[in-house]
Formats: C-alpha cells, structure tokens, sequence
C-alpha cells in the first residue's frame, strides 16, 4: 500500500514543483478539420504569438484571507490590477488538485496559472485551501470547500467580511473549477448546490473541469484491471467511511442526485496520455451527466499527446494557451449569458438554444 501512495506523492511532487516560465499569452485560430455532426467534432488549432504576462503590469493583484479559522483554512484572492471601483466581474471558484494528497493555493504552480487566467478572463478568483488526507481523510476535503463556496456567498449582498468579493464578485456569474482531485471536489460542490441551500442569488453559471478525478468498478476503454486495483486501494485510504470504488465520491454515475446537479454548462478537459488513466472518466461523466436527464450546455475537450495537468506544468506551451483561451471564452460567451439565469429544472427542448447545444460532441484537439 505505501509504494502505492508513494507513486502517486512523487507523481505530484514533480507535477507541483515544476519550474514555470514566463507564461504567453496567444490568440489561436480554429479550424474545422473534421465533422460528423451531430456526434463528433474535430479541431485544429494555428496561429500563435502575444506578449510576456508575468512580471508586466498586467498581473493581477492578490492575497491570502483566512476563511476557517476552526481549522486556519486560508483562500487566495485574485482581481485584475485594472478592475474599477465596483466593476463586477464573473467569479472564478477554483480547487487546487494532488490527489487529495499534497497541493495548494499558495504553490508557485497554482498562483502562477491563476495569474495568468484572471488576466485573460478577466475575472475575480478564489483559490481555497482544504485539508488533506494525512490531516484528515474524505469528506474533510468536501466539507472545507463548501464552507469556502458559502463563505464566498456570504458576500453576495456586498456586506461579507472581504471587500474585493464585495465590490467585484458577480454573484450571477459564478464558475466552479478545479483539475484532478479539485474537479473531483468541484462536482460534489454541484451535488451539494442542488441538495444543501445556500443564500438565494447565488448562481452558478458553470462547471469546470480538468482532468477530473473518477473512478469506477466498470472498466472503461484503456483502464487497466492493475491500475484499477491500485486506485480501490488508494481510495480505501483516501476515503476509509465510504461505500468503496463506486460511491458517488468518486463515481459520480452512481449518484441519485446528478441530474440536479447545480449548473446549467459544463467543461470538461481531457488528455490522451493521462498517465493516471483518467481521460476516459471526462467523456463518461460528460455522458452520464447527459443521460441523467440534465438539460444544460456541455463539452468535452480532448487533448492528443498530452498528459495529466499538462497545462500546470508549461504555462508558454502552445496546448495550455488554448486550453486558457477556451476557459476565458466559455466564461464569456455573451450568447450563454442570458441562459444561466435560467433555473436548472428549465426544459430547454423548446429553446432556440437547443439545436446549438444538442451538436455539441466530443472535441479533440491535435497537439504538435
């Protein structure tokens, strides 16, 4: 079991302590190179170029604030050095991952991704802090997160203890995010969205996800039955009061309550040399989601030739700009905006949207 558990610590010890570089911005060009609509679409991406963002005067500004002091449980702040005064900006909720075990908001990797994200988005961001399993076991992990999404919504009516949520944070147009185990964390957060009440005006427009962190008794296309074993017994560690390998922690298709799920649009990265295996369980949860009977916007896209967080790891690397410029124009596509007022139970069959979304299909996106 410890060799197991040490695989996976060195894993993200070399994912996490990776030395980034000056990061570049690029505007990539899209290019159909292939459709079969309504189920597959393929893309190719041209065009690079843009300017060093990381030490420029373009960097957002940022501190820590402590959020549970029962456990002194801290979140990062981010908001674009040029927001105006009472400007509001979408909201960016964003959950560190490491495998439940190492990883935080306050890493090099983290701060300097999310630099660059709030940047280009335009967003206010707040990266939080949760316990991790050599602390505490699951569910401390998803019990901290949504003390911090409802700490954030404390502020909704602009009277919160933390002034930049106060001024900047749109409270209609919030985004839950996280990569790995943090987008495990982020769907729970979801479940909990439709299960548990939070302050009304709360809304969040959207999930998401990078390469997410599932599992399943049921082996999908290109799992292994010995890597499948090794995660029974990571996860028995992980999660010693739970059902095992197909609780909804971590099977999120085993769940009662996912068609409830509390956002109308979800995005979903995946990469075709995960080394964790994990490519598969995007697209699976993609096509659970869809088959619950949710009704919301979706997609999946899917890297060649690279690995898990690939995009933490080499934030000038032509993959990660795309994968960043699809974040910032999923958050502001104007045409999504008048949706995600709409309540999640709308039957969006008689919608002019849903042609559109209905032709939404698996996105691969070809590396160099």
């Amino acid at each position: 079991m410890h060799h197991i558990l040490s695989s996976f610590i060195l894993y993200c010890f070399l994912t996490f302590s990776v030395n980034i570089r000056p990061a570049i911005s690029a505007v990539n060009s899209i290019n159909s190179a292939y459709d079969s609509s309504p189920f597959k679409h393929m893309y190719e991406f041209d065009g690079s170029g843009g300017s060093s963002l990381m030490g420029s005067e373009t960097v957002p500004e940022s501190k820590d604030i402590v959020y549970l002091p029962e456990f002194n449980l801290s979140a990062r702040l981010y908001r674009p050095i040029d927001a105006a005064a009472n400007q509001k900006l979408p909201l960016l909720f964003y959950i560190h991952g490491g495998a439940f075990i190492t990883g935080s908001p306050f890493d090099e990797t983290y701060h300097n991704f999310l630099n660059i994200l709030v940047s280009e988005a335009n967003v206010v961001a707040v990266s939080i802090q949760y316990r991790l399993i050599d602390v505490c076991p699951l569910p401390c992990a998803y019990n901290d997160s949504w003390a911090a999404l409802k700490w954030v919504a404390s502020h909704l009516n602009a009277d919160g203890p933390e002034d930049w949520l106060n001024q900047h944070a749109d409270f209609q147009r919030v985004f839950v995010s996280g990569d790995s185990a943090g987008a495990n964390i982020a769907h729970q957060m979801a479940i909990k969205l439709a299960t548990e009440e939070i302050l009304e005006g709360f809304s969040v427009a959207g999930m998401i996800l990078c390469h997410p962190f599932f599992w399943g008794s049921e082996l999908l296309h290109g799992e292994t039955q010995d890597w499948s074993d090794n995660m029974v017994e990571l996860w028995e560690q992980m999660s010693p009061t739970s059902s095992g390998i197909d609780d909804p922690w971590l099977n999120p298709a085993k769940d009662p309550n996912l068609a409830r799920v509390g956002f109308l649009r979800l995005q979903v990265f995946v990469s075709e040399n995960d080394l964790f295996q994990l490519r598969e369980r995007g697209w699976y949860y993609a096509q659970k989601l869809r088959e619950s009977g949710w009704s919301g916007y979706q997609e999946v896209i899917d890297f060649q030739g690279e690995n898990h967080v690939f995009h933490l790891n080499n934030l000038n690397s032509r993959n990660s700009t795309i994968l960043r410029n699809r974040i910032v124009t999923y958050i502001n596509q104007e045409w999504i905006d008048a949706s995600v007022r709409m309540k999640p139970s709308r039957d969006w069959s008689n919608s002019p949207l849903y042609d559109m979304i209905s032709m939404i299909g698996r996105r691969v996106l070809r590396a160099d």
